[in-house]
């Protein structure tokens, strides 16, 4: 029984303190000319694990990942990552900076922005208490609980164990 209740501690532990944010460009003014993404992404703060989503009409624009050189002169050659579905969500999975440009045209009109993504720190962030979710009127950020896969497996791995042993009990 006492090891039920260890359990029941850790993945209590592990979903209060895993989280990825979902930074959407622009906020509600989305992926499109002539906003400032550079004060956008000055007033985010971007960790391993999180996601940097854009939202845009996918007939008009299209998102590119890119290096520094292909940032500053607007170009697509040796391009790293293309994405064009609308809504598109893209994983930051390195401790670096990346760079997104739009390779129809919107490069030149500013539809640009370049992220700097922090390594996880060991104390947990302050927005993995509650979740906060984004609207149309708000430049917050969406934020999701856990790594659900994760915290599934371990808890039925956890479970597994459990009726393991009082099966074991029993014999």
């Amino acid at each position: 029984m006492a090891l039920h209740v260890f359990f029941l501690i850790v993945i209590a532990t592990i979903a209060t303190t895993v989280s990825a944010t979902d930074h959407i460009v622009g906020a509600n003014k989305g992926w499109n000319p002539g906003i400032n993404y550079t004060i956008w992404s000055n007033n985010q703060t971007f960790y391993v694990g999180d996601f940097i989503s854009f939202r845009y009409q996918k007939a008009q624009h299209n998102v590119l990942q890119v290096d520094k050189v292909g940032y500053n002169n607007c170009t697509i050659e040796g391009a790293l990552g293309n994405w064009s579905s609308g809504k598109d969500f893209i994983l930051l999975d390195k401790s670096k900076r990346y760079y997104f440009i739009c390779g129809i045209g919107g490069c030149s009109n500013g539809m640009k922005v370049s992220v700097l993504v922090h390594p996880l720190s060991p104390p947990p962030r302050s927005d993995a208490v509650s979740a906060v979710h984004s609207s149309e009127k708000s430049d917050a950020p969406v934020t999701f609980r856990g790594n659900f896969w994760s915290i599934l497996l371990f808890v039925g791995l956890s479970m597994t164990i459990c009726m393991l042993q009082d099966l074991m009990s029993f014999g």
